[in-house]
């Protein structure tokens, strides 16, 4: 006598395997969004973070300077003030590239106009405050 014996083949179904896409599709549809959010919000962050540092070097040059209210500091001179080996320090530019520019003694920094533009929609007027835009 012949026994055929039966093998059962395992494995995931065309179906099935659509279904995992379908699902992994769509909670990656859900989450890239959130990522993008917070990935801009952590970067105006940043910027908030390097304006307060710009903010109290600008104010330790004057002071150390005998500089009166609205006298110009340099951009290379106020990120002298600043811890070196940072970014800030090296470049004096924002985490999108745009330059912090020049400062005025007695006047809080402002939001490059490119990077207000850019996270504007993830950080508005009251986020930024007191550091508005040019």
């Amino acid at each position: 006598m012949n026994y055929k014996t039966r093998i059962k083949e395992s494995g995931f179904t065309l179906t099935e395997l659509m279904v995992v896409v379908a699902i992994i599709s769509l909670l990656a549809s859900l989450a890239v969004p959130a990522f993008l959010r917070a990935r801009k919000r952590g970067q105006a962050s940043r910027v908030i973070n390097d304006l307060r540092q710009i903010d109290s070097a600008v104010d330790q040059y004057a002071l150390e300077n005998h500089l009166v209210a609205g006298a110009p500091i340099t951009t290379g001179a106020w990120s002298g003030y600043l811890k070196k080996g940072t970014i800030l320090y090296s470049t004096g530019v924002d985490v999108l590239g745009n330059a912090y520019g020049a400062q005025t003694v007695d006047i809080a920094p402002k939001v490059p106009a490119a990077t207000w533009n850019a996270l504007s929609d993830v950080a508005g007027t009251d986020f930024f405050s007191p550091y508005d835009h040019q």
